[in-house]
C-alpha cells in the first residue's frame, strides 16, 4: 500500500505579503495609542488650567510654615490650635491692614495733588519746547481727545479686563487664605496624615526635610526683617537731608513693601517718596530721590541681600543672588521670591542626607599664609617658601 505524497506547499516569494489581514494586535494598539493622546492633551490642558491653583496652594503652604512657629507658641500656653491659627493668620491681616491705612490714605492724597499739577506741567514743557525748540506741541485737551478717539475701545478691553483680574485676584487671595487657616488649624494631624502611607524610614525622611524647610523658612522671614530695617533707615535719612516731608512714614513704606513685594515691589516702595517729593518740593528733590532709590537697590543687591543671606541662610552669597536670578527667570515674581528659602532647603537637606569627605592637602584650598617681612629675603634666596613665624597672631 503506497502513501500518498503530500501537495506541495505554496510558499510566497521574497517581497510577498503572506497575507492580506493585518496583524490581531493592530487595532488594540491602534485605540491605545488613541487613548494615549486623549491622556496626554487632557493632561497638558489641566496642568495649564490648575497652574493657578497649584501657586495658590504653593504659597499658602509657605505661609503656613512661616507662621506655624507662632500657632505652635500659642498652643505651649494653652491655646487650642483652631482658635491660635485664627489669631495668628487674623493678626497678620490685621497688621498688613494698618500698613495700608497708615500709608493708602498718604498715597491717595498725593496722587490726587500730582494729578492736579499735571496740567500745569504739561502747559510749562509745552511753553519750553515752543520757545527753546521751536517746536509745537498740542494743547492737552486736544491731545487727550485725540488719545480717546483713537486708542478708545482698546480702552475699554482694558478696563473691563482689569475688571476681571481684580475680581480674579480676591479670588485668589481668599483661596490661600482659607488653605493657609486649614493647614495651621490641622498641624501635626496633617503631617499624620501624609506619613500613614509611608513606610517608618520614609516618615522619618519627611518629617526632617519638613522641619528643614520650616526653619529656612523662617529664616527668609527674618531676613525679609532685617533689609526692610536697613531699607527703611537709609531712607529715612536720605529724606531727612533732602527735607522731604512724611520721611518717617515713607521711610516704613519704602522698607516693608521693598521686600515683602516680589519683584515690583522696590518700584512701588520707591514711587511714594518720588511723588511726594515732586508734588510737595520740586523736580530736582524728585529726581535726588529716583536716583537714591536706584543707587540703594543696587547696593542692597550687591552687598546687604547675600551677606544677610548668607548669615540667615547659611549659603554663599554668589549661590544666594544667582538663585534668585535663575528662580525668577523661570518662574516669575513667585519664584524670585521664594527662591532664597527653596535653595537654602536643597542646600540644607544635600548637607544632611549626602555624605561629606575629608579634604585633602592643596594648596588650592586655603588662602597663603602670610610672612614675616624679615623673612622675605630668605624666601627670596632659596629660602622655605612657606615658613611662618609660630608668633605672628595672622599665621
Amino acid at each position: 500500500m503506497t502513501v500518498p505524497e503530500p501537495a506541495p506547499v505554496a510558499t510566497p516569494g521574497r517581497g510577498e505579503p503572506t497575507s492580506r489581514r493585518p496583524p490581531r494586535w493592530l487595532p488594540r494598539a491602534l485605540f491605545m495609542g488613541v487613548v494615549a493622546v486623549y491622556l496626554g492633551a487632557f493632561g497638558w490642558y489641566a496642568i495649564g488650567t490648575l497652574q493657578a491653583l497649584a501657586i495658590n496652594v504653593l504659597i499658602a503652604f509657605f505661609l503656613t510654615l512661616a507662621l506655624d512657629p507662632i500657632v505652635v507658641w500659642c498652643v505651649r500656653r494653652g491655646w487650642r490650635r483652631r482658635l491660635a491659627a485664627g489669631v495668628s493668620l487674623g493678626g497678620s491681616l490685621v497688621a498688613i491692614a494698618l500698613v495700608l491705612a497708615l500709608f493708602g490714605n498718604l498715597f491717595v492724597q498725593q496722587l490726587v495733588q500730582l494729578l492736579r499739577t499735571v496740567p500745569d506741567i504739561y502747559t510749562e514743557v509745552q511753553n519750553l519746547a515752543e520757545e527753546r525748540l521751536d517746536v509745537a506741541i498740542p494743547d492737552s485737551d486736544d491731545l487727550v481727545l485725540g488719545v480717546l478717539t483713537r486708542f478708545g475701545n482698546d480702552v475699554a478691553s482694558g478696563a473691563w479686563l482689569f475688571g476681571t483680574s481684580v475680581i480674579g485676584g480676591l479670588f485668589a487671595v481668599l483661596t490661600i487664605l482659607l488653605v493657609t487657616y486649614y493647614l495651621l488649624a490641622a498641624g501635626p494631624r496633617f503631617r499624620a496624615a501624609v506619613c500613614r502611607w509611608l513606610t517608618p524610614a520614609r516618615q522619618q525622611e519627611v518629617l526632617t526635610l519638613w522641619e528643614i524647610t520650616q526653619v529656612k523658612v523662617s529664616d527668609f522671614i527674618n531676613t525679609r526683617i532685617v533689609l526692610a530695617a536697613l531699607s527703611g533707615a537709609f531712607t529715612f535719612v536720605f529724606l531727612l537731608i533732602l527735607r522731604t516731608p512724611y520721611a518717617l512714614p515713607l521711610a516704613v513704606f519704602v522698607g516693608v513693601v521693598s521686600q515683602f513685594v516680589p519683584t515690583i515691589g522696590t518700584y512701588l516702595g520707591g514711587a511714594l517718596p518720588v511723588v511726594v517729593a515732586l508734588t510737595s518740593q520740586g523736580m530736582p528733590q524728585a529726581l535726588g530721590v529716583l536716583a537714591f532709590v536706584i543707587a540703594y537697590q543696587q547696593l542692597e543687591n550687591l552687598y546687604f541681600s547675600p551677606k544677610v543671606s548668607a548669615k540667615a541662610l547659611q549659603m554663599n552669597p554668589a549661590v544666594s543672588f544667582v538663585a534668585v536670578l535663575g528662580f525668577g527667570a523661570l518662574f516669575g515674581a513667585l519664584g524670585a521670591f521664594l527662591a532664597l528659602p527653596v535653595a537654602a532647603t536643597i542646600q540644607a537637606t544635600a548637607n544632611t542626607y549626602l555624605r561629606r569627605h575629608a579634604l585633602i592637602e592643596s594648596h588650592m584650598l586655603q588662602d597663603p599664609v602670610r610672612r614675616r617681612s624679615g623673612r622675605d629675603d630668605e624666601a627670596r634666596h632659596g629660602g622655605p617658601a612657606d615658613e611662618t613665624d609660630p608668633a605672628d597672631p595672622a599665621t
